[in-house]
């Protein structure tokens, strides 16, 4: 899922640099305002413990409100359907991404391709505005440095009266991230509790119970650790997938970018070790969770889909994107000698 989420910033880097802004004619001067990097709820939420206290910072996780929610949630898919605890988190998973991530991810999309359909306009703007700023200059006798801050202040300021215009500010994008990554979070340490016995709700042991019986397969005991490391490394090779996969139809990629691809490879490797210490009810889960973003990534390539969900058409987009990847993945890894 982390993956995931790495391919989806790499996507938005391009929108959200400085270089991207779009100008007006006018020249006038804007101050900038930052955008607080957690929501208001998530900052009330750590506030409960000391900052410097690791596990009281995670017993205070595992007893949130959130977190009590999720095990409901996954209480209420078992009883609800009576299968066996494997097939319950499969089932919420599953549930989850459709209904939750799957919507935001097409809407994810939706801003992106109009943010993509605004680059020509913006650079043909940029150009008339860098040139009104050079005469302006001379005029004025402005040093560089002036010259350089009025144009970006400029930039800004019109490139957001174009988000403005056409209702597709980037940072809209990023509302998948805020919602998933939490999501994730909240069922991880939810299944975590019941494998522990420390689930926040009176069937708390018996669900441990349930789920020492409640695998399948070469895991039965979904409390327990993958020794044969088949979940663990099966989560890797998924998420690599998915980076591989954007890195692929991605050309032209920034110095910044490609740093954010090696960083999400590594993470993508990580999981692995990460993943063979945590209980297998949880890495069950992530593995459906890697899955099931696979498949939503290569899902919102389909044209088909895309004009469902009434993505506009862009430059970039493909009548054959599932060809194109898998020639792309030949040419990269197979026919290279």
């Amino acid at each position: 899922m982390l993956c995931g989420l790495g391919g989806r910033w790499l996507r938005l880097l391009p929108a959200l640099q400085p270089r991207t802004w779009g100008p007006s004619l006018a020249l006038a001067s804007v101050g900038s305002s930052e955008r607080p990097l957690f929501p208001v709820w998530a900052a009330a939420s750590v506030s409960a413990f000391a900052p410097g206290d690791a596990s009281s910072w995670y017993e205070a996780l595992a007893a949130s409100a959130p977190v009590r929610g999720a095990e409901e949630v996954l209480l209420g898919v078992h009883t609800a359907t009576g299968l066996p605890w494997w097939g319950s988190i499969l089932l919420t998973t599953v549930a989850l991404r459709g209904a939750v991530t799957l919507p935001l991810a097409a809407y994810q999309h939706y801003i992106l391709a109009k943010v993509e359909n605004l680059q020509p306009e913006i650079k043909s703007i940029a150009k008339h505005l860098n040139q009104e700023v050079a005469i302006r200059a001379n005029q004025l006798g402005w040093s560089k440095k002036v010259a350089r801050l009025t144009y970006f202040k400029n930039m800004q300021r019109l490139v957001s009266e174009l988000y403005v215009r056409d209702n597709c500010h980037p940072f809209k994008a990023t509302l998948l991230v805020w919602i998933q990554l939490p999501m994730w979070i909240f069922m991880s340490v939810a299944l975590r509790n019941f494998s522990m016995g420390a689930a926040h709700s009176e069937a708390g042991f018996s669900v441990q119970e349930q789920l020492a019986t409640g695998g399948v397969l070469w895991f039965p005991d979904l409390t327990a650790l993958d020794s044969t490391w088949i979940l663990p490394v099966s989560i890797g090779v998924i998420n690599l997938l998915i980076v591989e996969i954007f890195a692929l139809q991605k050309l032209g990629m920034s110095r910044f970018q490609k740093y954010v691809t090696y960083f999400v490879r590594a993470l993508s490797v990580l999981m692995i070790p990460i993943a063979a210490t945590v209980p297998l009810s949880v890495v069950l889960y992530w593995l459906c969770s890697s899955f099931m973003g696979l498949s939503q990534n290569l899902l919102l390539r389909s044209p088909g889909f895309r004009r469902f969900c009434r993505i506009p058409l862009t430059k970039s987009d493909s009548d054959t994107p599932y060809k194109d990847v898998f020639a792309a993945f030949c040419a990269k890894f197979i026919s290279r000698k």
